[in-house]
């Protein structure tokens, strides 16, 4: 069977494993306070034009969201975000979980606004309800769309006008740039704090937090420990960060994983199949029906990504640094 069910699906790219071979019998300094965080610290402020900015590493990507929040926000203050953002849906409650209300906003594609942000704030006026604090948005989305350098610089800058952080999440941020997304640089401008994730390219696991607001930077990394964020072996995520993006293997790998995706998506528009949301990035939501899904599921593992019908559903292909050519073309001909 080939697999475009994620892109964790496999482990790590080559580049990863060499690094983390070269450092394995070496002994050295934990909790992330090593040479290998340090210089890769040094390397992302750089690649964001932000050498003010503060550079934590956690394993996970619910892990770093509950973090950033459990710093930014005050006992009474909620987060704003798309109904279908990861922190609503897919963490297990886990903002809810430290008393913080996740107030989603309805979208046609996965992207909120200035004016649904502002139309959130609007709707919670006083001290009878929770106060929304921060805005929580992520590149890709979690429907594969993605947010541009302007969407974002509107979004940042309504979020200025309501007193409101500004967070992306970034676990797919490498495919998000290389699909014309906001490029690092425009990130450390424009948001408080976002991640670049290592977990879902070419990582074996981790996610990069890159602290820019004065305040959010305060006391982080006893927010890291208590929250049981903090690794030992803290240099095994530095290391990984180092390697994939000293030389651009980052960007690279996720290049690749978008041109396997486009590959699929033209393939399947040639066919007649019907996207449910734009395909630009390297997630995929097509609509079949469950007869030409089981056909696939006999070769191939995907997964549902949207209950829409009894028989026409969206589902979900994605692409790697690691999906192979031959496995692009075996898919096209089950199609």
């Amino acid at each position: 069977m080939i697999s475009f069910a994620s892109d964790y699906t496999t482990g790590a790219h080559p580049s990863v494993l060499e690094a983390l071979e070269k450092i394995n019998l070496r002994s050295t300094k934990g909790y992330g306070t090593d040479e290998d965080c340090a210089r890769a610290e040094k390397t992302i402020q750089a690649l964001c034009n932000a050498p003010d900015a503060q550079v934590h590493f956690l394993v996970g990507g619910t892990q770093a969201n509950l973090t950033l929040i459990a710093a930014a926000l005050r006992p009474h203050e909620a987060v704003i975000c798309a109904e279908t953002g990861h922190i609503n849906v897919h963490e297990t409650g886990a903002i809810e979980a430290i008393g913080h209300k996740v107030l989603g906003i309805p979208t046609n594609d996965g992207k909120i606004t200035p004016e649904t942000i502002e139309a959130m704030v609007a709707r919670h006026p006083d001290e009878h309800m929770v106060k929304p604090a921060l805005v929580y948005i992520s590149n890709t989305t979690e429907v594969g769309t993605v947010y541009t350098a302007q969407e974002i610089e509107a979004i940042s800058a309504c979020c200025k006008k309501l007193g409101l952080f500004l967070y992306l999440d970034g676990a797919r941020i490498g495919s998000a740039i290389q699909a014309g997304g906001a490029p690092l640089d425009v990130l450390a401008r424009c948001c408080d704090a976002f991640t670049i994730g290592g977990t879902k390219n070419g990582a074996l696991f981790g996610e990069a937090m890159v602290l820019i607001h004065p305040a959010l930077q305060r006391d982080f990394r006893y927010i890291i420990k208590q929250n049981g964020g903090m690794l030992a072996k803290g240099w095994l995520l530095g290391a990984q960060f180092e390697a994939l993006l000293k030389d651009g293997t980052y960007f690279s790998i996720a290049a690749h994983a978008n041109a396997m995706a486009e590959k699929i998506a033209a393939a399947m528009l040639e066919k007649g199949y019907v996207f449910a949301y734009p395909p630009v990035s390297n997630q995929l939501f097509v609509i079949m029906s469950d007869a030409q899904a089981e056909k696939i599921a006999q070769n191939v593992i995907f997964q549902l990504g949207e209950a829409r019908s009894k028989d026409q559903n969206a589902w979900r292909f994605v692409t790697s640094w690691s999906t192979r050519p031959e496995d692009v073309e075996t898919l096209i001909s089950l199609l």
